[in-house]
């Protein structure tokens, strides 16, 4: 039975994105999934199932047969919680959180959510705060503190701090009311070039097509992640000078390869740039700004690389007060509203609730299925229309779509299964972390299913040099 939110959703975002007819995709299952009182199983399904449409459709357009992607509500939900479900020779291994993050009451008697698994992040807040790097410490200091006051100190200093919002406090904001008016995905036509006509027909939907991938964390690497599933040839590039979060690698790594550059270095620059003038894709997810810096906006892109499609993804957007302020998707959930809104919708105290987050990081693995379905939206447009394109996403615009699927009730009986619940949905395969045991793809074709070629590897294995 398919569930007419998560229908209605994926019908949306395929007319949206600017392609023709409906999206050939089969939808089964109903929410709710997980203990949750907003439409997780409706985003994850469709935010998936538009993914694997597209990729379907696109082989179909290289010639060959047409399929229907087949997505499962509670397959789908689980995978907006893949970097939970793995084992690293046999040992569970799940991404961990630093010890001072999380949540705390202020002064004011507000909550903060607060952001540390970066050393440098979780440094300068303790030098903000000025005491020693325990959870006992933070919390006293914090309470001389006013929260929203201490939100934008942190965000003057570049770290990452979040105040508790209502939803209504959150649309009444000057961020707020900015990404409001902003669709989930913007797919945008940056310059002009001859049409790109896709690579000869192959075995799978995107081989032969190449995509540079400079994102860290969680959301751009589930895009990455999600193109190498279908065949892409993904490089993964980062620099040994900045922070990772390398438990998510073996989750996130899956399908490809990975180099280093620095491109604070003429060579690292020259070296990228070479890179990018023989990429389809250029997928980056840093701050707004910072790539661009070093000499690779979407603009100088499109003149290196006549018909190459960009994407930018961002915590808060780039529009608006916050709109180059660093995020993720937990200070992200705290900001907008959700963390007030489930802890009331659960029974809390509507007037002092304690936050409550959703179950998964869902605004993360939404927004990359997001810009992976606008990615290859932007490839097929590109394949007719030519021109160079930019696909735009950004996890508090994800949210607002995420709100508007509405709300649901009865669900907070509902428990996030355990891996050792999850039977066939479960894969095995060798990486650079020791025997991977990690979630399937829940977006499945089934003429050329999803796989990942290559194992996932520490950071800085390969050449920086197309395969």
């Amino acid at each position: 039975m398919t569930d007419p939110v998560a229908q209605g959703a994926l019908d949306a975002l395929w007319q949206g994105a600017g392609l023709p007819g409906a999206a050939p995709a089969a939808l089964t299952g109903r929410d709710p999934v997980l203990p949750s009182s907003f439409r997780l199983g409706a985003a994850a399904q469709a935010a998936v199932a538009a993914t694997s449409a597209a990729a379907a459709e696109l082989h179909r357009r290289r010639g060959g047969p047409a399929q229907q992607a087949r997505v499962a509500m509670r397959h789908a939900a689980l995978e907006f919680g893949s970097e939970r479900y793995l084992r690293l020779d046999g040992v569970a291994a799940p991404a961990r959180w630093d010890d001072i993050a999380g949540t705390y009451r202020c002064g004011d008697g507000r909550w903060v959510r607060l952001h540390t698994n970066f050393p440098h992040h979780r440094a300068g807040l303790l030098r903000l705060l000025g005491c020693e790097g325990s959870r006992e410490a933070v919390g006293r200091a914090l309470r001389d503190r006013e929260a929203f006051a201490f939100e934008q100190d942190a965000a003057e200093a570049g770290m990452c701090v979040a105040a508790m919002r209502s939803l209504a406090e959150w649309d009444a904001h000057p961020q707020g009311r900015a990404v409001a008016a902003l669709p989930p995905l913007r797919i945008e036509r940056i310059a002009e070039a001859p049409p790109t006509p896709l690579p000869p027909l192959a075995d799978r939907p995107l081989q032969g097509l190449r995509v540079l991938d400079l994102t860290r964390v969680i959301a751009g690497p589930v895009c990455g992640r999600t193109l190498a599933a279908h065949g892409a040839e993904v490089l993964h590039v980062s620099a040994a000078h900045l922070p990772s979060f390398d438990d998510l690698l073996p989750d996130t790594g899956r399908g490809k390869r990975t180099a280093t550059l620095d491109l604070r270095t003429q060579a690292g620059r020259a070296a990228l740039r070479g890179l990018a003038a023989g990429a389809d894709v250029f997928l980056q997810g840093y701050r707004p700004g910072a790539v661009a810096a070093h000499g690779f906006a979407p603009e100088a892109l499109a003149r290196l690389r006549p018909g190459i499609v960009c994407t930018s993804l961002s915590a808060y957007g780039e529009v608006g007060p916050w709109g180059g302020r660093r995020g993720f998707d937990s200070l992200v959930q705290t900001a907008s509203g959700f963390n007030h809104a489930e802890a009331v919708a659960s029974g809390a105290d509507p007037a002092d609730p304690a936050p409550r987050a959703l179950p998964c990081q869902a605004l993360d693995h939404a927004s990359g299925f997001l810009l992976a379905f606008g990615t290859l939206a932007a490839l097929l447009r590109r394949a007719e229309e030519g021109g160079s394109w930019l696909v735009r996403v950004s996890l508090a615009g994800t949210a607002g779509w995420l709100r508007g699927l509405g709300r649901i009730e009865g669900a907070f009986g509902l428990t996030v299964p355990g891996m050792e619940e999850l039977g066939e949905l479960l894969e095995r395969m060798p990486s650079g972390f020791g025997q991977l045991t990690a979630l399937r793809s829940s977006g499945q074709l089934p003429l050329t299913p999803p796989r990942w070629a290559l194992p996932p590897m520490p950071l800085g294995t390969h050449r920086a040099a197309w395969a």
